[in-house]
Order: C-alpha cells, then sequence, then structure tokens
C-alpha cells in the first residue's frame, strides 16, 4: 500500500480531514512547539525577505514562521505551498488576517519561484513521505539565493513507538502504520548526505524527542490502521474499536507511551 501522504487530493476524505486535525494538534503539543521554535528562534529574519513552508499542510508551521517575521520588523512575506486543495483551503482559513501570510497550491518538485527568490526554505515532516527526497532538494536549492537557509525538520520512524511491553497490540499498529504511511522510514539517518550533496553547507543536526503520554497525538495510528486492516478483512470492527478504546483508556490512565525522535537540520545554500 503507497503512502497516502505522497497525493493526498486522491486520498479518501476521512483521512483528509484526520490529518487536517492531527496536523494542527501536533504542532500544539508541548515537545512539538518547542522542537519548532528551537530552530525558528534562530534563524536570521532580518535578512529575510521570502520565507517558504514546503509541504505546509494546514499551516502551522507556516503561521509560526510569519508571527517570527513580524516580530523581528521585518514582515517577510511567509508563503505555504502545499500539493492539497483540502488542506490549502484549512489552512488558508486558519492564516485569515495575517497580512504577510499566502498559501498555494503547488507541487513541492515544480516551486512557483523563481530561481534565487527565497531567502529561507522549510520542510517540516515532508521529506519522509516522499519518493524522490534528492530531487526536492535540487528544487529547494534552485529556489534559495545563494547564502539562503535550508531547514528539514523530520521524524525519525523508523523509532516510533507506541509499545508499553513486549506483544503491545498498539506497537503492533504503530509498527504498521510506518510501513503503510510512511515512505522512507529511514531517511534521518540520510539526511546529512543528502543535503551536502545537494550543494548545501550544514550548520545544525540534532534531535530531541517526541513523547504522548495524555494526548491523541498518535491516535491516528490506531485509527488509520485499524480502518485499514477492517478493509482488507484481517480484523473485525469489533477489535478496531477496542484498540480504539485501549488508547483512549491508557492516555486518560497516565500508561500510555508514545515515542518518536524528531530531527532538525540547518544549512547555507553554497554559491
Amino acid at each position: 500500500m503507497p503512502d497516502p501522504f505522497q497525493n493526498l487530493q486522491a486520498a479518501d476524505p476521512d483521512f483528509v480531514a484526520q490529518i487536517a486535525k492531527t496536523l494542527e494538534n501536533r504542532a500544539a503539543e508541548p515537545d512539538m512547539v518547542a522542537i519548532t521554535q528551537s530552530y525558528l528562534s534562530g534563524l536570521p529574519w532580518a535578512d529575510i525577505a521570502l520565507a517558504v513552508d514546503v509541504g505546509c499542510g494546514t499551516g502551522p508551521i507556516t503561521r509560526a514562521m510569519a508571527a517570527h517575521a513580524n516580530a523581528a520588523g521585518q514582515g517577510a512575506r511567509t508563503l505555504g505551498i502545499e500539493p492539497s486543495h483540502d488542506l490549502i483551503a484549512v489552512a488558508r482559513e486558519l492564516g485569515g488576517g495575517i497580512d504577510n501570510l499566502d498559501f498555494e497550491v503547488a507541487d513541492g518538485l515544480f516551486l512557483p519561484l523563481g530561481d534565487g527568490a527565497a531567502d529561507l526554505l522549510v520542510y517540516h515532516t515532508v521529506l519522509t513521505h516522499v519518493t524522490d527526497p534528492p530531487a526536492l532538494l535540487a528544487e529547494a536549492r534552485r529556489v534559495l539565493r545563494p547564502g539562503g537557509t535550508l531547514v528539514i525538520c523530520d521524524a525519525d520512524f523508523s523509532k516510533a513507538s507506541l509499545s508499553g511491553g513486549a506483544d503491545d497490540p498498539l506497537g503492533v499498529f504503530a509498527g504498521a502504520f510506518v510501513r503503510h504511511q510512511v515512505t522512507d522510514a529511514y531517511l534521518v539517518a540520510r539526511l546529512p548526505v543528502l543535503v551536502r550533496n545537494a550543494g548545501f553547507d550544514q550548520s545544525r543536526f540534532d534531535i530531541a524527542n517526541r513523547v504522548v503520554r495524555d494526548s491523541d497525538g498518535m491516535v491516528i495510528y490506531i485509527a488509520v490502521n485499524g480502518a485499514r486492516m477492517v478493509a482488507e478483512g484481517l480484523i473485525g470492527q469489533p477489535l478496531a474499536d477496542a484498540l480504539m478504546g485501549e488508547y483512549a483508556r491508557r492516555r486518560d490512565a497516565g500508561t500510555l507511551y508514545g515515542f518518536i525522535p524528531f530531527a532538525t537540520l540547518i544549512a547555507r545554500r553554497k554559491p
């Protein structure tokens, strides 16, 4: 089964609605706020006239970028680009009223920008869901000016877990999510080499952990794979419902343990 994130325009509307909710909820989690702010706060906003968020989804990171640009007093234009019309519609609604914020429907392989037009380009949880990361990085290099900043923040899905012990059924579902909803679970391990080969000089690469204990931040792992397994006849709806209930029970009891590392890489485009 191909990663549905590769083409959300063709995905089931219910799945897209789930994704929209998940993106906003995840961005608001304390761990993810800390991860995002750790890279946004260190960027040279005074030198940025155009900041681009590629694969922006519903736009939580784009909105945060616009806020940093305004706080710096520059009011840099902030552009969110996303191939899904449905997600862009949500992004425009949530971002309404922010003067320096725009959203466009476009493919990350064909950005609607001239050569060297952007000062900053961000991929936030994008490259693990594409079939050809080097092609996207080549497009990033094209649209960034020499010395422009590239930021990649992505999950190391190879280490994602919902397990509280051996043979935990929630852990099984987490593994199924990674196999069926992620294109390259091991991308983070190769990021520094990919970025170097694309013509960038890396200045930062580090890992921070996202831990989910008392929220629905990883319930999509259970919901999506429960629906898939029911549709394929692997399990019945009562078992799918029971596993959703087990997630909720652990969340409410404080025994839920979801874990996934996030890598942040920052680099400059070589001349």
